[in-house]
């Protein structure tokens, strides 16, 4: 299968280790097409950000046309999703949406570990809109700029640890889930030292869009997610008009 791999921000570095990530979760006989949109912000750390990246992630669906067989949205935002599924009848699924499920199914409550403070507020409004409110026992920033997790997040792991660790006390949680895709790296050697699941979405996504494409499922096209009126776009967007 082919799998559309989005990093809505526009940092390369970034791209490629989600990229490898990604990979290194995917069935043998799965391709991972990694892109990034052509415009929007270096990284994404705010609801102005995640606005424009939306669009970005827009962009990269029409692009990608009917080429896919599922998609994954790298930014644990989500931004753009249902945007995305609108695009395509092909399964597209956010690494946040992901992980919620995933943790839920192994654990009767987990916690969120993200970067800047400022974005739990994002997390949270996620976690109300796919219904996980009950289940996620405390959101928690690092305060960690996105981008200094371009190394696979290697140079932030005591700090990540240390928030986690606190989190379990905290909240009395018993998973994990990583609330960025730049720590994807971490999920395993985080697993081991703080002896409970670390749910890293990047993987999360990738597993449930195999399934989900192993089971002939594809989105909708009824109602909600039926495809974009067709009508003219202007100016920058001109082209991604139906």
């Amino acid at each position: 299968m082919k799998l559309l791999l989005i990093n809505p921000n526009t940092t390369a570095a970034m791209t490629a280790n989600i990229a490898e990530a990604a990979r290194a979760a995917a069935s043998p006989g799965t391709e991972v097409l990694a892109v990034q949109p052509s415009f929007g912000p270096a990284s994404i750390e705010g609801f102005f950000d995640e606005a424009i990246a939306a669009a970005g992630v827009a962009e990269q669906m029409r692009l990608a046309g009917d080429r896919i067989d599922a998609a994954v949205i790298a930014c644990f935002g989500d931004p753009g999703l249902d945007a995305a599924r609108e695009a395509t009848r092909a399964p597209v699924l956010g690494i946040a949406e992901a992980a919620f499920h995933i943790a839920s199914m192994i654990s009767t409550g987990f916690s969120v570990v993200t970067t800047m403070t400022r974005t739990c507020v994002i997390a949270e409004h996620l976690l109300h809109k796919y219904g996980f409110e009950r289940r996620c026992r405390g959101v928690h920033g690092t305060d960690i700029p996105v981008l200094a997790l371009e190394d696979g997040g290697l140079g932030s792991m005591a700090q990540i640890e240390d928030c986690a660790r606190q989190a379990l006390a905290r909240d009395r949680s018993g998973a994990i889930v990583l609330g960025c895709a730049g720590m994807a790296g971490l999920c395993a050697a985080l697993q081991q030292k703080l002896g409970v699941p670390v749910i890293d979405g990047v993987a999360a996504a990738v597993q449930l869009a195999q399934a989900l494409h192993g089971l002939g499922l594809k989105t909708s096209a009824v109602g909600d997610y039926a495809p974009p009126l067709p009508k003219a776009y202007t100016g920058w967007a001109a082209p991604l008009g139906w």
